[in-house]
């Protein structure tokens, strides 16, 4: 089912987005984002993880003058994690249950609107959400809660190609905003909490046609499947449900990995769960892997190591870095995958060592127990799927965080198909009452963390840093706010009425920036007078 606006717009409106909808979106253009600072044409803004404008319009000084110029209500319930994108005037956005639109950027006006026919037996582990879309040529695509990747003729919303990636009924979906690489659509699987076999695709942009696959739990005779137990690899989790970055310079495509299944409860699986919980280099052109890096062996948290990885050069090296939700901040050299440094910035428990490589080793009493004990950080972590975001200007990396320690407890699970596969429970431990939510600015070189903003609450608000010399996140109690990037002092808000599960974004039309966030059911878009 596909819904259609067809308002009668004004003549200008017209003409303008005709142009636009002939502007291609090339391979090079995407390659060439930053100059482009009045789009934003990827869900992180950039291949390389930024989540950084270049747009100073807004600034320090002129912050205290923003206010909403329009507010567009998607109609849906539930969690809006979108991240729009924008281009040359045209900003597509995703909501729950599969919906997709297309709107005028300048004013918000509904250009159209696609709703997929969400399976009504679907059961996807996190609330029905999507985080975006991606773009190249003249369509959009989109991954769906029953694990099809649709594209979307960017013009009319109407559907190009529909491909089912995997059967849903097993616990398969995409939750994820997909990456267009080269010609190639690039997207990782949902679905660790009920024990599916993870993988990342890439798709044909203009056939749709799966042209690799690379499958995050290692099969019989393939590399790394001697670290899992007899056959709990079938079921072995190690989702790709974030959206990764890629490096031109090498065409290597960089995705993080979930958690093993079942995720809390290690018996049953011994040895180090390869790749859950990790960093792949994936060669874009074969989806061979290059190297892996992984943060948390035979996890039993459910320490997720899908966060945004953040690609940095510095002194001649070419590092890539990761605020993981085990609560621990990594660099790694992004040629070899080798680490260089691993810095706590959050409450964390469950290590208080390094072997000689400088990786963090777990204490075996942080392993869950029948009667269950307190260990940090929780299973949210100290962060989640919150966007980070890194300013070149002040060198400095802002993630969400928060400080929550859980009791976890273990017991024997049978996995069946499709159903929930956790082998555990967890509750929260008065250890870390009341939980604290913070934005940190963390000094990429040493770990160190610069400043710290407390929020009333914690969030889950993504990131933005800006040219402006401001800091943008929201927070649970429906503000979005901006700080100053270099000292994190808080110099505006505005209530939007509903918490924030998205990160804010900026783009510019006709020479007005405006910055945007989703908030409650609706998507806000904020300008100076």
């Amino acid at each position: 089912m596909r819904k259609h606006f067809a308002s009668t717009f004004f003549a200008s409106f017209c003409i303008v987005f005709a142009q636009a909808a002939h502007a291609q979106v090339t391979f090079d253009r995407l390659l060439n984002s930053a100059k482009e600072p009045q789009n934003w044409m990827t869900y992180s803004g950039d291949y390389v993880g930024h989540r950084f404008s270049s747009l100073d319009q807004i600034n320090n000084i002129t912050v205290h003058s923003l206010s909403a110029k329009w507010v567009h209500q998607t109609g849906a319930s539930g969690k809006l994690e979108t991240t729009p994108l924008v281009v040359d005037g045209i900003l597509y956005a995703t909501a729950q249950d599969d919906r997709a639109f297309a709107l005028d950027a300048r004013t918000g006006r509904p250009i159209w609107m696609y709703q997929y026919p969400v399976p009504a037996d679907i059961r996807p582990c996190c609330g029905h959400v999507n985080r975006g879309l991606a773009i190249l040529g003249d369509k959009v695509f989109l991954g769906t809660l029953d694990a099809h990747v649709v594209a979307l003729d960017a013009k009319t919303g109407n559907v190009v190609w529909n491909v089912t990636a995997a059967d849903y009924r097993n616990g398969y979906s995409f939750t994820v905003a997909p990456l267009a690489v080269k010609n190639l659509v690039v997207i990782g699987v949902s679905g660790g909490e009920y024990g599916v076999r993870g993988f990342i695709d890439a798709y044909d942009a203009a056939t749709g046609e799966r042209k690799w696959r690379f499958y995050t739990v290692p099969a019989p005779g393939e590399p790394g499947h001697e670290s899992w137990e007899g056959d709990s690899w079938k079921a072995g989790g190690a989702p790709a449900w974030n959206t990764g970055t890629y490096d031109a310079a090498t065409n290597q495509i960089f995705w993080p990995t979930g958690n093993p299944a079942p995720s809390n409860r290690g018996a049953g699986r011994a040895g180090d769960n390869l790749y859950s919980n990790s960093l792949l280099a994936l060669n874009a052109d074969t989806g061979t892997l290059d190297w892996y890096f992984q943060f948390t062996k035979h996890d039993e948290h459910d320490w997720d190591a899908t966060q945004v990885p953040v690609m940095l050069d510095s002194g001649g090296k070419h590092l890539i870095a990761q605020a993981n939700r085990n609560g621990f901040f990594y660099v790694l050299d992004r040629t070899t995958g080798k680490l260089v440094s691993a810095n706590a910035y959050g409450k964390v428990t469950w290590s208080e060592r390094k072997d000689s490589e400088g990786r963090p080793i777990a204490k075996a009493e942080a392993s869950p127990t029948l009667e269950g004990h307190t260990v940090c950080p929780g299973a949210l972590g100290t962060t989640n799927f919150m966007a980070p975001s890194f300013d070149p200007q002040a060198l400095l990396f802002y993630v969400t965080a928060r400080d929550q320690c859980d009791i976890f407890s273990t017991a024997p699970q049978p996995y069946e198909a499709g159903h929930a596969y956790y082998g555990s429970a967890y509750f929260p431990s008065e250890e870390a009452e009341p939980y604290r939510g913070f934005l940190k600015a963390i000094d990429p070189a040493t770990g160190e963390i610069k400043w710290k903003f407390e929020h009333t609450s914690p969030t889950w608000s993504g990131v933005l840093a800006t040219a402006g010399g401001l800091v943008f996140t929201g927070d649970a109690e429906g503000n979005f706010v901006s700080l100053d990037a270099a000292s994190g002092k808080p110099l505006w808000h505005f209530q939007m009425g509903g918490a924030v599960y998205a990160a804010p974004m900026a783009f510019a039309v006709d020479g007005k920036e405006f910055v945007a966030i989703a908030a409650g059911s609706a998507i806000y878009a904020f300008a100076l007078p």
